[in-house]
């Protein structure tokens, strides 16, 4: 599945500042990661941004407009943590950072884990 070029092009934008950056075909999109963890995943048909984000902030990002469980195929859902932004949502680049910059803070926590 092609992936919305346009989303992507910001998506890397976003994430420019960033050390080792790279993008991966994954969940039939665009994946971008960050110190060989995902940051976003654009997908195609629609535009949607897929996101992992702390698990412990997960019903609070779920409140944000446009946010929904990711699910991997009808109604399978990817669990908490996983969310998928609509479009509509991520039309301002102040929403699109908001959103990347959730998912790095929640990898900093996890960095910090190890």
């Amino acid at each position: 599945m092609a992936h919305d070029t346009e989303l992507a092009d910001r998506v890397r934008g976003a994430i420019s500042d960033e050390k080792d950056v790279r993008e991966v075909r994954m969940f039939g999109g665009l994946a971008f990661m960050v110190d060989e963890r995902m940051v976003a995943c654009v997908s195609g048909g629609g535009g949607a941004l897929l996101v992992r984000v702390s698990r412990s902030r997960d019903a609070e990002y779920l409140e944000v407009a446009g946010a929904r469980r990711a699910e991997m195929g009808k109604g399978r859902s990817m669990g908490e943590g996983w969310i998928t932004v609509d479009e509509e949502a991520l039309t301002d680049d102040g929403d699109l950072h908001f959103w990347i910059d959730a998912v790095l803070e929640y990898n900093a926590e996890k960095t910090a884990r190890r």
